[in-house]
């Protein structure tokens, strides 16, 4: 079953193709997905109507796509979110037999697997960590630094300090993802609350960092601001979550009248079924094995791997093929007088082991 647009995380979807620039917008699994160009650069924010244009190359809701025009820098915002997704679920899953790819096979954008659950948890800790950052950075002309209560923000202005919005962030997102919390679909359900486990994960690491400014170290004055943690902190967090993921079914709620997420007690809990936590990735299908090229994946034939840590699962038993090759690097450097470093070249033998078909 097709998930809802609303709840498709803006339309947006990571592909993991061999151009560092990869990065689509459709996460429905349905329509045709246009790339966006330019990727691999930040840009400056968009001037005299630009972000316009910008806004009108995105795969985007109506809804969505009116509210990006008002928002100038949201465009590049998006983007930016994109290709930070992109990188993180390719570094996460680059031993695994699934490695982020959805090249030409968009069939598992339609499935409710943990890899599905994944994209969407990424995606939203991608988008809701890019536009807190966008703020403070300038780039978002509707939003400005933090302003959390506690925070002395004069000092925090005077020093040049300006901390990360999530604030305004994780508001704007809800807004632009819309809500789905009266869904009856199964699918709708689980894709809202993995959106939310991402949107979570970048929250746990928004913490507050200090500065002491004063003679000799001392602490006369001291400077604190809202700071995210690095996506790839997030980006671990989630990948835990993926590797402990809850299988869900669903159920309706008497009481409240709606459709509900139900998931097999955990050890020492009732007998009985609960609804997962709220850190929790919930999928409702278990995944195929990924070992051959199918519609949900290219299989792993080819792929490099570790011999002492990751062919054995990622050649799926195949046994792996083993290649020399000769690398050069800079050895022997010395420092010159006066400014420069002069340094050899040496090759030496490196092993490369490839699954075999």
């Amino acid at each position: 079953m097709r998930p809802p647009p609303a709840l498709a995380l803006a339309g947006f979807c990571l592909l993991a193709l061999p151009a560092a620039a990869a990065s689509y917008f459709g996460l429905t699994g349905r329509e045709v997905l246009t790339p966006f160009p330019g990727l691999g650069t930040v840009a400056a924010p968009a001037q005299d109507g630009a972000h316009l244009k910008q806004c009108d190359l995105l795969k985007l809701s109506r809804r969505q796509k009116q509210l990006c025009r008002r928002e100038p820098g949201l465009a590049e915002t998006l983007r930016d979110a994109a290709h930070l997704g992109l990188l993180e679920c390719q570094f996460q899953f680059r031993d695994e037999r699934w490695n982020c790819s959805l090249e030409g096979r968009m069939g598992l954008l339609k499935r409710g697997f943990k890899e599905t659950a994944f994209l969407y948890a990424v995606s939203s800790a991608a988008l809701t960590h890019a536009l807190a950052r966008a703020c403070s950075a300038g780039r978002m002309e509707r939003c400005t630094c933090d302003d959390s209560p506690g925070l002395e923000s004069r000092q925090a202005w005077q020093w040049g300090v300006c901390g990360d919005n999530l604030k305004y962030s994780t508001k704007f997102l809800s807004n632009f993802l819309g809500s789905k919390k009266g869904s009856k679909d199964l699918r709708a359900r689980a894709d809202a609350h993995n959106t939310h486990v991402g949107i979570k994960a970048v929250k746990s690491g928004h913490k507050t960092t200090c500065k002491c400014h004063g003679v000799s170290g001392s602490c006369a004055v001291r400077t604190c601001w809202k700071q995210l943690s690095p996506f790839r902190e997030t980006g671990q967090v989630l990948k835990l979550c993926y590797d402990s993921a809850i299988k869900v079914s669903s159920a309706t709620n008497e009481a409240l009248g709606r459709l509900e997420l139900w998931a097999p007690a955990r050890q020492g809990s009732p007998a009985q079924d609960l609804a997962p936590w709220s850190g929790d990735l919930v999928y409702m299908e278990d995944s195929p094995s990924f070992c051959r090229p199918s519609k949900f994946s290219p299989g792993t034939a080819g792929r490099v791997c570790s011999r002492e840590a990751s062919c054995s699962s990622l050649c799926c038993g195949r046994g792996y093929d083993t290649q020399s090759r000769l690398v050069a690097f800079s050895c022997r450097c010395q420092v010159q007088w006066c400014c420069y470093v002069e340094c050899q070249e040496c090759v030496e033998e490196e092993l490369v082991f490839t699954c075999k078909h």
